[in-house]
């Protein structure tokens, strides 16, 4: 059978995530890169539209002239704004009657200012809130990554140090949820791309997807070290990568057509929680064929272990 020698050009492909990550890693180390939402932090979100025609640059205008220089103004397809500002002062306190609302005031002024305008929608979220929500965000990712080390270890525990399936496979997903941040932080720092909760849901779902794609190929390998016993270990991946690349491929396009289509039409409110996933998709159909699976082969080979000075005299032999 004919294939094309991937494990062969295993450097280059590190090569390629390198120069993709890097810029994202160095946004994310200095500050001012990554831009929490009110889910994250604490502040208030409203939805509005006004009968007659408003400039967004007079709305911002607005707003500053109304002490909140910072709110974050979006216009979406149907003439709608969401605005995002700092919790409004007073919010706390209107049901009791206590104080007029910070809401009740944007909206006095901006009705005096731009007429009649209908609020479809309005929330707020309290520090104690956001702390909570970062929390259970990061413990969601952790508890994904160390439950799928913990299922590919026992689904592949057939095969002598079937542990390092599962560690090849966290090592993919990192890869795609890194550069799923890495690019986030850029488009904060240089276009104020905001963090929500939609976010995470992203980050897990591209986590999920990417899991998926490695299991495909590493269940194939699984079944080749049988049926092309006595090959060396590299031929084993290269065959499995050309059995299920096409696979994968068509899943993958298929996904991130319809992904498109939600990110062009969808509205601006999904739109960010959409590029999340075109990005960290197309990512991980890259680094389940050409991460996680060169990985493995350079750690059976035992090559991993020369990289750091604990290198064995020859080749591990092909686990079964």
């Amino acid at each position: 059978m004919q294939y094309f020698d991937f494990v062969t050009h295993r450097y280059q492909f590190f090569l390629i995530s390198a120069v993709l990550l890097v810029p994202g890693i160095l946004s994310l180390l200095f500050p001012g890169g990554l831009r929490p939402g009110i889910d994250f932090t604490s502040g208030s979100i409203m939805t509005f539209r006004f009968e007659q025609s408003v400039d967004e640059g007079t709305l911002r205008q607005a707003y500053a002239d109304l002490g909140h220089a910072d709110a974050i103004i979006q216009r979406s397809d149907d003439g709608s704004y969401i605005v995002r500002t700092r919790s409004l002062e007073g919010d706390s306190t209107a049901a009791l009657g206590q104080t007029e609302s910070g809401r009740q005031r944007i909206q006095d002024a901006l009705t005096q200012r731009f007429g009649a305008m209908t609020v479809s929608s309005y929330d707020q979220v309290s520090p104690i809130v956001a702390a909570e929500i970062v929390r259970n965000a990061m413990i969601a990712v952790i508890g994904a990554c160390v439950g799928i080390l913990l299922y590919l270890w026992w689904a592949f525990r057939h095969i002598k140090e079937s542990w390092r399936y599962g560690a090849c496979a966290v090592f993919a997903l990192v890869h795609d949820a890194l550069l799923v941040l890495g690019v986030f932080s850029i488009l904060g720092r240089f276009f104020a791309f905001e963090l929500d909760a939609l976010f995470i849901t992203a980050i897990l779902t591209v986590i999920g997807f990417s899991v998926h794609d490695t299991i495909v190929v590493f269940d194939r390998i699984r079944e080749n070290l049988v049926h092309f016993a006595g090959e060396p270990f590299e031929s084993v991946v290269n065959h499995s990568l050309m059995q299920t690349m096409g696979r994968s491929v068509a899943t993958s396009i298929t996904v991130l057509l319809t992904l498109l289509t939600l990110w062009l039409f969808g509205g601006v409110t999904i739109r960010h929680f959409v590029l999340a996933l075109l990005i960290g998709i197309a990512s991980g159909t890259y680094s389940s064929i050409f991460n996680a699976s060169m990985l493995l082969a350079i750690w059976e080979n035992g090559e991993l272990g020369r990289l750091f000075g604990r290198g064995r005299a020859q080749p591990a032999l092909r686990r079964t």
